[in-house]
């Protein structure tokens, strides 16, 4: 079956809707990028300008990369589960629509708004650094390269943490334990992320082609062996 734009927009339109009749998701995309947010830009603002030269050789602002690897598995994480806790899974599934556009649809609706909430924040820091910081912090900070990393790797991690809930979401039987699982699979990339901001991992370009091209096999390895584990049967009935 080729792959069909109309019915993965379908879904993608659907599970939008979903999201605004749900607020406990709607809090959750607002309150956890808050958490990585709040306490950072404190300790940057408080900085004094000769502070300019140990934060240029570090690049703190990685540290919200943590946002795009937990905000997306927490919300994925009630994708498949949630939905058939309602009742609505069903008749999904009883239509035409492959395994693939049904997954692709679903990844799409937690991509695009952890994607804005990301860069949200990440713009909204870049300007409280830019009018509040030292002239010598923000500097040090608002490097050319720093930005790129955040532009190229939200995309990325936020792929794989889609993925990472999503599996585990269509094996689970109830949100909560699924979320909690979700959040859990995501630490490992919030560790790296955060050892990299911190300088105890050094940055350096290869660091960066490797772990983008990683990311993007992971991407692409997510979305099959999800769709080849998908059990249409299982979810529809419920068993194991």
């Amino acid at each position: 079956m080729s792959m069909s734009t109309r019915r993965v927009r379908a879904i993608f339109r659907k599970e939008l809707r979903e999201y605004r009749r749900n607020r406990q998701i709607v809090i959750s995309m607002a309150i956890l990028p808050l958490l990585f947010l709040i306490q950072p830009l404190i300790d940057i603002l408080v900085l004094p300008a000769s502070a300019a030269s140990p934060v240029s050789r570090e690049d703190p602002l990685l540290y919200l990369l943590a946002i795009p690897a937990l905000v997306p598995a927490y919300v994925a994480a009630h994708s498949v589960v949630g939905e058939r806790q309602q009742g609505t899974l069903e008749p999904v599934l009883s239509t035409p629509i492959s395994r693939e556009e049904f997954l692709l649809g679903k990844a799409l609706a937690v991509l695009v708004p952890s994607l804005i909430v990301s860069y949200g924040v990440y713009a909204f820091f870049l300007a409280a650094v830019a009018l509040f910081a030292q002239p010598g912090i923000a500097s040090a900070l608002l490097q050319g390269p720093g930005i790129l990393a955040q532009l190229l790797f939200t995309p990325l991690l936020a792929g794989w943490s889609i993925w990472v809930g999503i599996a585990i979401s269509s094996r689970a039987r109830d949100i909560r334990v699924a979320q909690q699982l979700g959040m859990l699979a995501s630490l490992p990339s919030v560790a790296v992320t955060s050892l990299i901001a911190f300088n105890v991992i050094p940055v350096s370009l290869g660091l960066a082609i490797g772990s983008a091209v990683v990311l993007l096999v992971l991407n692409r390895l997510g979305w099959r062996v999800t769709a080849a584990t998908l059990d249409r049967e299982r979810l529809v009935t419920g068993t194991r």
